[in-house]
């Protein structure tokens, strides 16, 4: 244990360290901040750079002792919170401060806590009475026609509504901002309306199409009992079967059956259909309910493959058997199986891929952004469908880059069509903004309240949008820079200080992307960094990407995911994507997040009573 006075003198030498190191970055972005809302605050993220650069643990350790605090929480105020350790350790010695000095201490701490909650309602809006951090849910298509579904997502607790341009067109978002302002004002709760930049698509092209087929799985458990039947329409409207209905929520998602009109309309709830399907299995179909003229939902509890022409035997309680044929089933792109040691081509050439018919070679697809591999190196490592499949770059070639397999599941994992891709060695030369972008902002400045920006990666990249937004008139609307590279996170202060000195501005932990690009062991460590460093700024955190994945989509949350959902309360905002039961996860995540408020904020703990 040091004495007092060298801890005096160490703190000391600390603050000088910090002082120096603050002027030091202030000077390099000082073009930047002149004349910008944005300088104060800066001073803080400087100083909080300056103070990380330190080892600090075994100074921590020696103030715990004392009963002082560790600076474990000085993100918000460092400067202020240095000071006031160096004002406990003179009242130690004998020397006390002023009754003033104390109280300007105390403002001085709260400042950055107030400027974060200012900076964050200027960007999210205001927070609800019950809970801290605001919900942004991603729309699905469908809530461009069903604005009771858009009330019930807001009544439940979603704050922010998403919309993701990479999907649908401005017709389709023009309906979706309708029904939430339409459902807003019904609800009597304001909703924000956030619009996602698409930015460049790393992701795979299409695949040559191979005959329709259609496969009804039904849900087993761990021994392979039947745990839920598999649920699906028979469908007389004329249009091609598929493994799911686009359009109306009440049938969306259902897999669906392609029959004659005047067959369908003979079947009754509890009728019996028998099919043989492609592989010569007899199977029993459920007829269960009519769900309008042209549809009947039906479950099987068995695996049944179908494709067009399959016999469908209706066996009517009057000993008849009506048959029919199933229709047109949608054309299926094919996928290329890969195993480990497998050769593919990633290819420039647009031309949809073809499995290979080479032993070790599994075939060529597309590379949606051809432009992407001429930033690539033999020897670095590509990952696909969100890092489930790796590879190595093997060479370049005219053709494309030719990938070595070295991760892949025993029995093979498929390459479909528009599966992301990641480069996390090569250093890509593409613009955050694409064409596409551009067109989008348009739009976007008109109806928007906030715009997510995909694959910023410099500063210079949100001044390119600061600038795109002044032309248009928007030099107010909110911005989000989404983390999701590694040369983002190595960037983040100058982005973070660009941005923030341009408008209202937050950062987005884009977990599944930056999970991939930084290494999954890292994932933990680098969004705890980036909170961090956030506070520091003043800026909001808006903490995505699979959180209640499993809750969404099947209706029964894991204990990671509850964990997850808690810890995501120390954001200000938290992303739920799409999903059938999407309601649940909003209601389930306001509920957490009103009781983690409790009991947290930020790192710190708050001592709530606890009730045994």
């Amino acid at each position: 244990m040091q004495s007092l006075s060298e801890l005096q003198r160490e703190l000391t030498n600390l603050r000088a360290k910090v002082d120096a190191g603050k002027h030091a970055l202030l000077a390099a972005w000082q073009p930047q901040l002149a004349g910008s809302g944005y300088a104060r605050d800066a001073v803080n993220l400087a100083a909080y750079i300056a103070f990380r650069r330190e080892d600090l643990r075994e100074l921590q350790e020696q103030l715990s002792e004392l009963g002082l605090s560790s600076l474990g929480r000085c993100e918000g105020h460092v400067i202020a919170t240095l000071d006031a350790v160096g004002q406990a350790l003179d009242a130690i010695s004998g020397v006390c401060p002023t009754d003033a000095a104390l109280l300007n201490r105390g403002r001085a701490n709260r400042h950055g806590d107030n400027r974060l909650k200012q900076r964050t309602q200027l960007l999210l809006g205001k927070a609800p009475k019950h809970r801290r951090t605001r919900i942004m849910v991603t729309l699905p298509t469908a809530a461009a026609g069903e604005v009771r579904f858009v009330r019930d997502l807001i009544e439940r607790g979603m704050d922010i509504a998403r919309i993701n341009c990479a999907h649908d067109d401005a017709d389709v978002w023009r309906a979706m901002i309708e029904n939430i302002r339409a459902a807003s004002a019904a609800s009597g709760r304001k909703c924000l309306i956030h619009m996602d930049l698409a930015g460049p698509k790393l992701r795979t092209g299409e695949m040559a199409a191979s005959p329709g087929h259609l496969r009804l799985k039904p849900k087993r458990d761990e021994r392979g009992d039947t745990r839920a039947p598999a649920y699906f329409l028979f469908d007389a409207s004329g249009e091609p079967g598929g493994s799911g209905l686009r359009g109306a929520t009440g049938l969306a998602g259902y897999a669906r059956v392609s029959v004659a009109h005047d067959w369908l309309v003979l079947l009754r709830p509890g009728d019996l259909v028998e099919v043989t399907d492609t592989r010569g299995k007899k199977r029993i179909l459920n007829v269960l309910e009519r769900m309008g003229e042209a549809h009947l939902l039906a479950c099987t509890a068995d695996s049944v493959w179908l494709e067009q022409g399959c016999t469908l035997k209706h066996l009517s309680g009057e000993g008849r058997q009506r048959s029919s044929k199933v229709g047109a089933l949608e054309a299926s792109p094919e996928v290329l199986l890969v195993h480990i040691g497998d050769r593919i081509l990633l290819s420039r050439d647009e031309a949809p891929g073809e499995i290979g018919t080479e032993d070790g070679f599994a075939g060529r697809i597309p590379c949606a952004q051809p432009e992407v591999l001429d930033s690539l190196r033999v020897g670095e490592r590509v990952f696909i469908d969100d890092g489930q499949i790796g590879a190595e770059v093997e060479r370049i070639s005219e053709a494309g880059a030719w990938l070595r397999i070295t991760r892949a599941r025993p029995e093979g994992d498929k390459i479909r069509p528009a599966k992301g891709l990641n480069f996390p060695d090569s250093d890509l030369q593409l613009p955050a903004l694409v064409d596409k972008d551009l067109l989008d902002l348009d739009f976007i400045a008109r109806e928007a309240d906030i715009v997510g920006y995909s694959f910023v990666q410099t500063a210079a990249d949100m001044d390119r949008l600061a600038d795109e937004l002044d032309a248009r008139g928007a030099s107010n609307l909110g911005r989000i820079a989404k983390i999701e590279t590694q040369r983002a996170v190595e960037n983040l202060p100058e982005i973070v200080v660009h941005g923030a000195s341009r408008g209202p501005f937050g950062l987005m932990i884009a977990r599944g992307d930056l999970a991939v690009e930084i290494g999954w062991s890292r994932l933990a460590e680098i969004q705890e960094e980036i909170l961090w460093l956030a506070e520091a700024a003043h800026v909001p955190v808006v903490w995505a990407t699979q959180v209640f994945e499993q809750l969404i989509k099947e209706n029964l949350p894991s204990r990671a995911e509850m964990t997850d959902a808690a810890m995501s309360e120390r954001a200000e905002c938290v992303m739920l994507n799409k999903g059938p039961f999407v309601l649940d996860a909003i209601a389930m995540l306001d509920d957490i997040a009103r009781r983690m408020g409790a009991h947290q904020h930020k790192k710190s703990a708050r001592l709530r009573a606890l009730h045994w």
